[in-house]
């Protein structure tokens, strides 16, 4: 079955739905209704549902930050659908592909598809707008990729952020723009999806790296060493990909760099930490009790550069011991044994 889309007019969009409540799709709802859309949240726990529309908030994921009144929850998916003109794809990148088989068949024709999703799926190599595209028969040129300095909690608390919005078509980049701009989230459009996106997921492993560098005792010189040259790496990948190398020095890629690599909220540096201290993987992620997405991504990121034949040594160093229990003092050894070379 396919869901109707309510016509468009003068291409603004006001009907929003977002499929997924964690912290990040609910932040996102947050933006959309203080820009003044009409936003239907659509999460799978009836917990949340019955959270949000009782109490305007989502208590599992943003504690007690209140929500517009502009957003309705429901666990209903059809209806979630019906009538919006632009769609948001807040599920975890590697539940991407199951989610899109239940998703595609009522999802509106022609509308804009927003992936917040970050990550390169394992397995296939495919970044998270391929997925769209391939499984849930979404045109590229349909499909908006969110990324930047996006740390949900702070954003979610009105602190004023910038953020990029990727698609190959400008002007559906666009529309998504005007619909979430706010005075707290300033939206820019770029055309660079590939970059976007490989930014976006990089830079989860390069927050893991400076984690693991806290947690063994280093300080501000070895962790702005491991951000710098973690551009470097991964502006090596994008551009070997067909990336554009500007967007790397951008929002999509050193700023959100920063925010991830920096930041207490960031679960990946935060996981890092722990690994540095001792903790095994499985032991970090059941205390955090959510998934650090480097530890996904440090594996197939690093297979798509094995096939690309693109030298990325931290996220090999991250790879080894999130995925092969190396020690994490080895992740500095490795990397400060290597040969010198020009920078």
């Amino acid at each position: 079955m396919t869901t109707a889309a309510v016509p468009v007019g003068d291409g603004s969009l006001q009907r929003i739905t977002v499929l997924g409540a964690g912290a990040w799709g609910t932040t996102f709802a947050k933006v959309l209704a203080d820009a003044g859309r009409d936003v239907t949240l659509w999460a799978r726990r009836e917990a949340i549902v019955s959270a949000v529309n009782g109490t305007q908030r989502n208590p599992a994921y943003l504690g007690e930050i209140p929500l517009p009144a502009g957003i309705v929850a429901t666990g209903a998916l059809e209806e979630s659908l019906d009538g919006a003109q632009a769609v948001v794809l807040a599920v975890p990148s590697q539940t991407l592909r199951e989610n899109l088989v239940v998703f595609r068949d009522l999802l509106p024709p022609e509308v804009p598809i927003v992936s917040l999703a970050k990550g390169v799926e394992i397995g296939t190599g495919l970044r998270m707008s391929e997925v769209i595209t391939s499984v849930g028969h979404v045109r590229q040129d349909r499909i908006v990729v969110l990324s930047g300095p996006n740390l949900a909690k702070e954003i979610a608390c009105g602190q004023p952020t910038a953020t990029v919005m990727a698609c190959t078509d400008h002007e559906t980049a666009v529309r998504v723009q005007i619909a979430s701009a706010g005075g707290y989230f300033r939206p820019y459009t770029i055309t660079d999806v590939i970059g976007t996106e490989i930014a976006g997921t990089t830079k989860n492993i390069i927050a893991l790296s400076t984690g693991i560098a806290e947690g063994l005792g280093f300080g501000m010189n070895t962790s702005a060493s491991l951000i710098t040259r973690g551009l470097n790496e991964m502006t090596r990948l994008g551009v070997a990909l067909g990336a554009q190398a500007p967007t790397f020095a951008g929002l999509a890629g050193l700023g959100d760099l920063v925010a991830t690599c920096s930041s207490p909220l960031s679960r990946n540096r935060r996981l890092g930490v722990q690994l540095g201290r001792g903790m095994t993987v499985e032991q970090a992620l059941e205390h955090n009790g959510e998934l650090a997405e480097g530890v996904v991504s440090c594996r197939s990121t690093r297979d798509l550069a094995h096939r690309h034949d693109i030298e990325m040594p931290i996220t090999e160093a991250v790879y080894q011991v999130c995925h092969r229990q190396a020690p994490p003092e080895q992740m500095i050894r490795s990397l400060m044994d290597r040969p010198p070379t020009p920078e």
